[in-house]
Order: structure tokens, then sequence, then C-alpha cells
């Protein structure tokens, strides 16, 4: 089974390694660099699934419910916790 922690960790951890500090000291990725990344390709079945479920727990917070490569490669992905 798909550990969904494990995951999250792992998927902070590239939001970490990809994004960029805003003002406020908080981390952000466009979706576009996360999908394209071959780490994280690598990395995730279901990168969508993971930031979801990322997003439930509020670890993460984007606009909108589904991302979809193309249409919301500019969607900024915030991190919300360290």
């Amino acid at each position: 089974t798909m550990n969904v922690e494990h995951e999250i960790s792992l998927l902070v951890e590239e939001i970490r390694r990809l994004g960029t500090k805003n003002a406020d000291g908080q981390v952000s990725v466009k979706f576009g660099v996360l999908f394209a990344d071959e780490k994280c390709a690598n990395l995730f079945e279901a990168l969508v699934g993971t930031l979801k479920a990322a997003k439930r727990r509020k670890i993460v917070a984007y606009q909108g419910e589904l991302l979809l490569q193309g249409v919301h490669d500019n969607v900024d992905i915030m991190l919300l916790q360290d």
C-alpha cells in the first residue's frame, strides 16, 4: 500500500528543493515546475493525489481542486508548514 504520510514528506522535500521563498518566508513552487521535474516524476506515482492529500492535511495550499498539467502550470503550491 502507498504510505501517504511518507509521500507527503517527500513532497515537502521536493517543494523545498524546487521552490523559492517569498517575502513572508513561505516556500512556494509552480505546479508546472513540480510536474516537469524528473526526480518528482520518478518519485510520485500520483503527484496530484499526493498534493490533494497534503492539502487536506493543511500542509500545502493552492487554488482549485484538481491540478492539470498545462492548464495549471502557473498555479503556486505554497508550503504551509516547515
